[in-house]
């Protein structure tokens, strides 16, 4: 649901939910400034302030008022009132709380069952009922977990158990998810909300509108590469996301993009960047020592991959802009470079300190302060950008209002991940899909792709690298898998939680900061990051990895990327107008004879590699000469659809 406007709400609302807006959105560049307090205080003064806005401005059903005072008494101020309670409980007796760890209160179990319950109702207001209902079943998994089937069965954990895990410690609703929504997301999307109010918001988009107005999706292309580029920098994908995002999404929505997509790109763009050279993640320096290699020898091999999946995000950007009709405006039409740098020049300075910022490996939090404090400071070198006191209050409301969505999904996925780490199901499920592989390399990897999306939703990346890295390494190993191959596989398998549903932290902050349904814009990310699920696959069976003579090399470089653009279209069933099923079911098996090496043939025999490659490469080509001699024009060239101004 959407919030209601302030037109529908009561005065006395409107006016507390700004001033709780604007406080919160001080207390959170205070930290990001001058440092969090302890874990549970600072993500406690946080949820309380998000969750109580939830509830002054989201209604609780779909067409519930709230212009009468009465109308929301009853159960709005309940539910306010409720959760200063719960946070307040958490704040005021936290060395008591943390001294009594595993003897609790009767207090202690009800304070927490509260919590849960409302995290959930703010949960289905924000989101809807999809991720609520799915928080819903990983409670009662953790209770029935003697009832279940053998292969996914626990011990199970009572009332007390599960409540005081989830809402007294940080392994649940104040774990990871929330962590990062209550320091460096919060800070970006305060940064929007000042380049909003300021100009600086309407300044980026004109450039990138100038820039790239003239080609079909220009902006979102652009976002991709320079997704591309900041990841290379930063080497953490949500921080890519704030960062970015807040540039590049309104970008996209200005020429087109619906917001979900626009996220959704900005996420998957994101997530690549952690595997994009010269600064990949972590994982990546942990990967050079396990396998004994220079951090060098990593980057070689991990170019070609990095490149080839945003070579499919391109792909996936353009054919949606050509689905959706957009198209370049003739330049007359578009506003001019020149004149929008004359205009708007300082603005270009917050974007150079939080560049700089991160470039010297300062904090994303401090990042973020840099970048506030900046903009406010360029602001005021043109009369015209100039923020008043008025100004920089309604910037630190709207930042406020902006973070509860983000914020609100962020709590209820720290549901799932506290879930499965009391479970102990993640580890458990990661030796068991390897039992089930029946010694079938394919089988293997696409378990592993599954278990680290399980892993990923209570462990950050890096972890679940660690322990895939444990894990499925062996047994990849005894398949006859080179040792650089099976570490780059489990690498970039251990990212997909990132973008991938119900936890995906990435797609949750572009979802924030493009006003999107998060869960909306997790399932389109994942539809655009697959190429971060095939190419795994692709390394363990052809030299992607410049593992192989140089003719073999290219040959793979070239039949993969003609792969991707095949599965892309296949996928988005559009490549130069729309596919019909028979030209989709060509291209899904040209995109896996251009990926498969060889096929097997009758009496022990393959198919080689060239001929596979061949077979690939001659059904794209039919696919593509089919539509280009297509007398339906009209699906070749979609009707023109304006980027809105």
């Amino acid at each position: 649901m959407r919030p209601l406007s302030d037109e529908r709400l009561p005065v006395v609302v409107v006016r507390v939910a700004a001033a709780l807006a604007v406080g919160l959105s001080l207390f959170q560049l205070y930290t990001a400034g001058f440092g969090v307090f302890t874990a549970l205080v600072q993500r406690s003064v946080h949820l309380g302030a998000i969750l109580t806005l939830t509830f002054l401005l989201y209604p609780s059903w779909k067409g519930a008022r709230k212009d009468r005072l009465f109308s929301w008494l009853l159960l709005d101020l309940f539910l306010v009132g409720a959760t200063l309670a719960c946070c307040l409980y958490v704040i005021l007796d936290l060395d008591a709380i943390v001294d009594r760890q595993g003897n609790w209160l009767f207090s202690d179990v009800v304070v927490s069952a509260v919590g849960i319950l409302l995290v959930l109702e703010a949960c289905r207001r924000v989101i809807g009922p999809f991720m609520a209902v799915i928080c819903g079943c990983f409670l009662l998994y953790a209770f029935l977990g003697p009832y279940m089937p053998d292969l996914v069965a626990h011990k199970g954990y009572g009332v007390e158990r599960v409540a005081t895990t989830l809402f007294l410690t940080t392994e649940g609703i104040f774990g990871v998810p929330l962590y990062v929504a209550a320091t460096f997301v919060f800070v970006f999307v305060l940064f929007g909300a000042f380049l909003e109010v300021s100009g600086g918001g309407r300044f980026f988009i004109d450039l990138a509108y100038a820039l790239t107005g003239r080609f079909a999706g220009g902006p979102a292309k652009a976002s991709v590469v320079a997704s591309g580029f900041m990841g290379s920098v930063s080497g953490s994908a949500v921080a890519n996301v704030v960062a970015t995002g807040t540039f590049t999404i309104p970008m996209m929505k200005k020429v087109g993009y619906r917001p979900h997509v626009a996220g959704a790109i900005e996420a998957a763009a994101s997530t690549g960047g952690q595997l994009m050279p010269p600064i990949m993640g972590a994982g990546a320096f942990l990967m050079a020592e396990f396998t004994n290699t220079s951090y060098l020898t990593i980057i070689k091999v991990a170019i070609v991959p990095a490149v080839l999946y945003y070579l499919t995000l391109l792909v996936f950007v353009h054919l949606e802009a050509r689905k959706q009709g957009m198209r370049g405006l003739p330049p007359d039409k578009l506003p001019r470079a020149r004149a929008v740098l004359k205009d708007g020049l300082h603005f270009i300075l917050p974007v150079a300190a939080l560049i700089t910022a991160l470039m010297l490996h300062v904090s994303p939090m401090m990042a973020g302060f840099v970048a506030v404090v900046s903009t406010y400071a360029a602001s005021l070198l043109r009369k015209g950008s100039r923020m008043g006191l008025g100004k920089v209050l309604r910037a630190l409301e709207l930042g406020g209002r902006n973070a509860i969505m983000v914020s609100v999904a962020c709590a209820a996925a720290g549901i799932i991940v506290g879930v499965v780490g009391l479970t102990g199901q993640g580890l458990n499920f990661s030796s068991m899909v390897l039992e089930l592989s029946m010694n079938v390399k394919v089988i293997a990897i696409l378990l592993i792709g599954l278990a680290s999306l399980v892993l990923g939703m209570g462990l950050p990346v890096t972890a679940s690298y660690i322990v895939l890295a444990t894990l499925a390494g062996p047994a990849l190993l005894d398949l006859g898998v080179p040792l650089m191959v099976t570490h780059m596989i489990v690498f970039w398998y251990s990212q997909d939680a990132n973008v991938t549903p119900p936890v995906s932290l990435a797609s949750f902050a572009g979802a924030g900061i493009a006003g999107a349904n998060p869960m909306r814009t997790a399932f389109t990310s994942w539809k655009l990051s697959k190429g971060l699920y095939i190419l795994p696959i692709v390394m363990a069976y052809r030299p992607l990895l410049l593992n192989g003579t140089p003719v073999d090399v290219v040959v793979t470089i070239v039949s993969c990327a003609l792969g991707l653009v095949a599965f892309a279209a296949a996928l988005d069933r559009f490549l130069l107008r729309h596919l019909s099923w028979t030209e989709t079911a060509c291209l899904v098996v040209a995109a896996a004879c251009l990926f498969w090496p060889a096929i097997p043939l009758g009496g022990g025999g393959t198919l080689p590699a060239w001929a596979t490659d061949a077979v690939g490469a001659t059904l794209f080509l039919g696919v593509v000469l089919r539509q280009r001699g297509s007398g339906d024009r009209e699906d070749a060239e979609p009707t023109r659809r304006d980027p809105p101004r």
